[in-house]
């Protein structure tokens, strides 16, 4: 038996893993592989949300520099910084870097880039880029990795059970991803959506000591490559079975790439693939996970239904909680979401209502009662 238990061993999981692990609590991490889901496939840069101001923006944006020193500190050659050149793929996205350049919300270096775009482009320092797989497995060192797959989870005799008394904890934390989430709240059933992610390493004419960000991400490599991504599909999903098209996958994102740089003779080495997990309102989830039939009981529908709601008013699962919905900015997000989850549950520090899973309930209700 562990304190911790933590279902999904991606980035969310390994990052909080790390955490606790370091706080000398016991945790088990279980997964089929590490980083074998979305967290893989991930391109793993590290830059800003170019927005004008949104829940959204601020969030990301306030993690970046605490991710920037995390993974420095978990391995710092895991994490390569190379300037990046953000360029507008649409005069909405060239309004958000208007917006952020003139109001001084991003540190531009002061050097030209190495060609200048046709559109409105931003060329900062304010990046980096994270082996992806090896970042998280170097997060799972201090845990117990469990290669096995979870499909039922119980709460019994004040633990939690899991695959029918195979393992059990104290303590256990869903950061499933977009896969399943083992708990049959309808409020959360319909709040994370899966975003197929295709990756490629290639070797290519095209040299770039840069990354470079429009329509895709093109970046560079400590080989001498370049890693190209990352599509965002929602329309394909392995849990509906059926075989995903590597060949139109990477002729997309070639396809793409082309649109920013001139690539010439290219050729694909590896492939990386996985389903992320996005929110419906777009903000990352983390927090203790509530009861939905308890609160109605409780507090009944009318009480739910009120603009202004009391969340410490509603009924909570014993010792369960989330981290998931980060979609494209798993990697920038994961050390502060970590942070906040491992502080809430060893200190009972508090977590916005604005990211909290809880958020979703009296929507549910109103829509649905």
């Amino acid at each position: 038996m562990k304190d911790i238990a933590i279902i999904g061993a991606g980035i969310n999981g390994t990052a909080l893993a790390y955490r606790l692990a370091k706080e000398g609590v016991a945790v088990a991490l279980f997964d089929t592989k590490i980083a074998g889901g979305g967290s893989g496939a991930a391109g793993a840069f590290l830059s800003p949300k170019f927005l004008k101001s949104s829940d959204v923006k601020t969030v990301i944006n306030t993690a970046l520099d605490e991710a920037f020193d995390f993974y420095e500190e978990v391995e710092h050659s895991l994490i390569a910084r190379y300037n990046l050149l953000h360029i507008a793929k649409d005069e909405r996205d060239a309004k958000n870097i208007r917006y952020m350049k003139e109001h001084k919300e991003i540190s531009l270096l002061a050097s030209p880039p190495p060609f200048i775009p046709a559109n409105e482009y931003v060329y900062t320092e304010t990046s980096a880029l994270v082996d992806a797989k090896g970042m998280c497995e170097a997060l799972a060192k201090g845990s117990d990795f469990v290669k096995d797959h979870i499909t039922k989870i119980e709460r019994k005799d004040e633990l939690w059970i899991l695959n029918d008394g195979k393992y059990s904890a104290k303590k256990l934390v869903l950061a499933t991803g977009a896969y399943s989430a083992l708990i049959g709240e309808k409020y959360l059933s319909k709040v994370l959506r899966g975003i197929w992610g295709h990756r490629i390493d290639v070797v290519s004419d095209f040299k770039s000591d840069i990354s470079i960000h429009q329509f895709v991400s093109i970046s560079p490599s400590k080989k001498g490559e370049l890693s190209i991504g990352a599509t965002h599909d929602v329309h394909f999903s392995p849990i509906n079975g059926g075989a995903y098209d590597y060949e139109s996958g990477r002729a997309e994102l070639l396809e793409k790439a082309s649109r920013t740089v001139n690539l010439g003779k290219t050729k694909v080495l590896r492939d990386y693939v996985g389903l992320r997990s996005g929110s419906i309102d777009h903000l990352p989830i983390v927090g203790k996970v509530a009861n939905l039939d308890a609160t109605l009981k409780k507090l009944g529908s009318f009480e739910l239904k009120k603009k202004r709601q009391d969340f410490d008013a509603y009924v909570y699962y014993d010792d369960l909680y989330m981290i998931n919905g980060s979609a494209g900015y798993g990697f920038v997000l994961a050390p502060m979401l970590s942070r906040f989850l491992s502080e809430h549950i060893l200190r009972d520090a508090a977590i916005s209502p604005l990211l909290q899973p809880v958020r979703f309930l009296p929507r549910y209700v109103r829509r649905e009662l």
